[in-house]
């Protein structure tokens, strides 16, 4: 039987109704026994007086039955996270067909991209049973964005439009305001993301930890208690909302963390106060726990093969297909499904163009050194050697299945071609060598190129070994160092990595009306530009402002964008930014589109056979509602 933390607080609504619009709810067998001693209220007074019906068989779905503990693995204890993300419960989310619905609101008034009515449903509740309103709201604007011991560097970036920064006002407890002077079309699509800003929080629960509210003894002993050095600090550790590794944090997700200590074995519970409920008012999730363990990366597939997981994607690379295949037959317990892969592209080389080398800056800083790096890839031979041929070998840019895609920028400089890439080196003037034939900087160095790797993908490893190759006929050194996947980010952040490789872009699949955000130097997590990504977030007060031209274009783009509503204007702007790139290379694409295996277990229902296996837009599991996932033979399980 498995314990639980019992409901810090439990409030009574003042309006209880035991229908939700037309249908009945039916109470929870895991909650039975928490609400037979009064704990818990009814799943009738648990859910929103409003709650989201889930039509299933609209959906092309069957009504499943609550129950069962679905088991699956990570590599890295922080990576319950992915609860998070999975769970996927979010203010307004992608559907299927990444179209956006209200969530966890009720609805949503958009005002010309301007001004935001963020309705709330009436009634929600947090997982401890407090009011879910617009105070939780109030507080991350007022006490947490605001707060400068909190959030040194002030409210978040996509707060501010066109150097002004946009209001947030609470006009009663079910409606928040997001307001700009100037159009803001990202904002929506940010709410959706994978890794939202939660721009609410549990203000009851954090209050306690915040020197405006708090008790100053009990503040202070629970400074003391957890060894930190100010209560802003004290603040920030309790409050996670997307690390998730704080069980008494109360959370809107569908399962809640019950493990208490980190673990390698953590257990998410049903959130006894989740919004969503089927037609036939059962209340979502179907399945009752989640059990995440956490194993080194190299067991993730035996473990799959062997039949100890339910569901099971992370970890998991193509090379695993064929072992994965023999266990479906050696043990009849799962399925493999091969899922598309939405990345922008499966491995990505970045040059890092704040590298803090001078030399080795200006050099990567020329388009014809990045275009012989791209020429000196077999992408056919690495195809074949990785995936048996099923990817798609070219550059990075929108996929094939997005109305945006353009064969030519796919094919832009990738085919093989070691004559043309001596060129364009020579061309620059990288015409002297070592004895043994290395090209030699500018400054006389010998041209070793350092591509750092995050050490947990073989597919990565295993590409860049065959590059080593086909770069050594150009003259350039290629040294692979495997890194931890924080050290790796950090160095490069820090402008201390020369080069990294990754995925590509996340959304490989945009539509006209897609911000195009991530194609701009915004972000510092796009390894090409870090310290430019630095300087847009932090509105100038960290990293470097672009001072290349190509870069400066696509910012430029990219504001024209946000100030349009003009689909035909839209695509024009997609159209020359994903050109930029692929003459420019930035990131240097290999391949794209390698099946994404998905380990499922035949007693699991509700799994879509196709599908996309994308981190954002679709949070990998979580567009596709893992809370309406089920076992056909769920055995029934209690609370105690």
């Amino acid at each position: 039987m498995l314990k639980l933390i019992k409901a810090a607080a439990v409030f009574t609504l003042l309006c209880t109704p035991a229908f939700a619009q037309g249908v009945a709810v039916k109470e929870s067998t895991f909650w039975a026994a928490e609400v037979k001693s009064g704990h818990l209220p009814l799943a009738a007074d648990r859910i929103p007086l409003d709650p989201l019906i889930v039509d299933l068989e609209a959906k092309g779905r069957s009504t499943g039955i609550q129950g069962g503990t679905l088991r699956t693995l990570v590599s890295r204890s922080k990576d319950i996270r992915q609860m998070v993300v999975y769970g996927y419960a979010r203010l307004v989310g992608y559907t299927s067909d990444y179209s956006l619905q209200p969530d966890l609101l009720r609805d949503v008034t958009n005002e010309g991209d301007r001004k935001y009515t963020l309705h709330l449903r009436r009634g929600h509740r947090w997982s401890d049973g407090a009011p879910f309103t617009s105070a939780d709201f109030e507080y991350w604007w007022k006490h947490i964005a605001n707060n400068p011991d909190i959030t040194p560097s002030g409210p978040p970036e996509w707060m501010m439009v066109d150097g002004k920064m946009g209001s947030v006002t609470f006009p009663d407890p079910e409606t928040v305001v997001f307001e700009w002077a100037a159009p803001n079309p990202n904002f929506l699509p940010l709410l959706a993301q994978a890794r939202p800003p939660f721009i609410y929080r549990p203000a009851h629960y954090l209050k306690q930890f915040h020197l405006d509210f708090a008790d100053p003894d009990f503040l202070h002993q629970e400074i003391q208690s957890a060894r930190v050095k100010s209560w802003a600090a004290l603040h920030n550790k309790r409050d996670n909302m997307y690390k998730f590794d704080n069980p008494d944090q109360p959370t809107l997700q569908p399962w809640l963390n019950a493990s208490g200590k980190p673990t390698s074995r953590n257990l998410f519970v049903r959130n006894p106060y989740f919004h969503r409920i089927d037609t036939a008012g059962t209340q979502l999730p179907y399945i009752d726990i989640v059990e995440m363990t956490v194993v080194g990366s190299g067991l993730i597939a035996a473990k799959s093969n062997a039949g100890e997981v339910d569901l099971q994607a992370r970890g998991l690379g193509f090379r695993d297909v064929a072992i994965l295949k023999k266990g479906e037959v050696d043990g009849d317990k799962y399925r493999t499904l091969l899922w598309g892969n939405g990345a922008a592209s499966q491995i990505a080389i970045y040059p890092n163009l704040n590298f803090s080398d001078p030399v080795w800056r200006d050099v990567m800083r020329d388009v014809r050194f990045r275009r012989a790096l791209s020429l000196g890839i077999d992408r056919r031979m690495i195809n074949r050697a990785l995936y048996f041929g099923m990817a798609q070998e070219g550059g990075m840019t929108a996929l094939a299945p997005s109305p945006l895609h353009d064969p030519a920028d796919l094919a832009a400089w990738a085919d093989l071609d070691i004559e043309q890439g001596n060129q364009l080196l020579d061309d620059m003037g990288l015409t002297e060598r070592t004895p043994n034939g290395l090209r030699k900087l500018p400054d006389g160095r010998p041209m070793e190129f350092v591509i750092e790797t995050a050490g947990e993908r073989q597919d990565e490893e295993n590409a860049l070994s065959i590059i080593t190759d086909t770069w050594r006929e150009l003259g350039i050194r290629l040294i692979m160092r495997p890194l931890n996947r924080d050290i790796m980010r950090n160095r490069i952040y820090a402008g201390n990595g020369m080069a990294a490789v990754w995925f590509g872009w996340d959304n490989g699949l945009p539509r006209a009306e897609t911000s195009p955000q991530y194609l701009a130097p915004t972000q510092q997590e796009f390894f090409a530009w870090p310290k430019w990504g630095q300087y847009y977030q932090t509105m100038g007060k960290n990293g470097e402002a672009p001072d290349m031209e190509a870069p400066l274009r696509l910012l430029e783009l990219e504001a024209e964008w946000s100030k349009i509503s003009d689909s035909k204007r839209r695509s024009e702007i997609w159209a020359e930014m994903l050109e930029i790139h692929a003459q420019q290379q930035f990131a240097i694409g290999i391949l794209s589109g390698a099946p994404q295996p998905i380990v499922v277990s035949k007693r699991l229902r509700n799994v879509p056979e196709k599908a996309t296996w994308a981190y954002d837009p679709g949070a990998h599991f979580g567009i596709h509602r893992v809370d309406e996932f089920y076992f056909e033979d769920a055995f029934m399980q209690v609370s105690q």
